[in-house]
């Protein structure tokens, strides 16, 4: 079924989820995962600004791959280096380059008033790619 799954991951808490899913469906199928983070950049009208320093976007990634090889799974990684407008098209190039055929991403829920300006990555990205998408629950995260 799914044998090349590309798991995009976040700061956010809810990164957890969405990798020890990936590597749940990695283990039934025998595929294989990269994992994909974007160390965002915000732009304003004086200069653009880093959201994350290097080295917490590779603890990010690190922390990742270590869960996924921790569950068997064959899992590579990247960083990509983007605008916070670019995330989903990075996402989804990546996904592209990949050959994924599965997409795991956490969903960031936000009012009604903040999608309107900012839509979540996850719609973004599924407007960017013919790839299924899987968005992880949410809730507490048992790890």
């Amino acid at each position: 079924m799914f044998q090349r799954i590309l798991v995009a991951v976040d700061p956010s808490p809810a990164r957890r989820k969405a990798v020890r899913l990936a590597g749940e469906l990695a283990q039934l199928t025998n595929a294989e995962v990269r994992v994909i983070h974007v160390i965002a950049s915000a732009a304003s009208v004086a200069a653009v600004v880093p959201l994350e320093e290097d080295s917490e976007a590779q603890a990010v990634l690190d922390e990742a791959l270590t869960a996924l090889r921790d569950q068997g799974v064959k899992a590579e990684g990247t960083l990509v280096r983007g605008l916070t407008t670019q995330v989903a098209t990075a996402i989804a190039e990546t996904a592209q380059e990949f050959a994924a055929d599965l997409i795991v991403l956490s969903p960031h829920h936000r009012s009604s008033v903040e999608a309107l300006f900012d839509p979540r990555v996850s719609d973004a990205v599924a407007h960017h790619t013919n790839t299924a998408i899987l968005l992880a629950p949410e809730g507490q995260d048992e790890a």
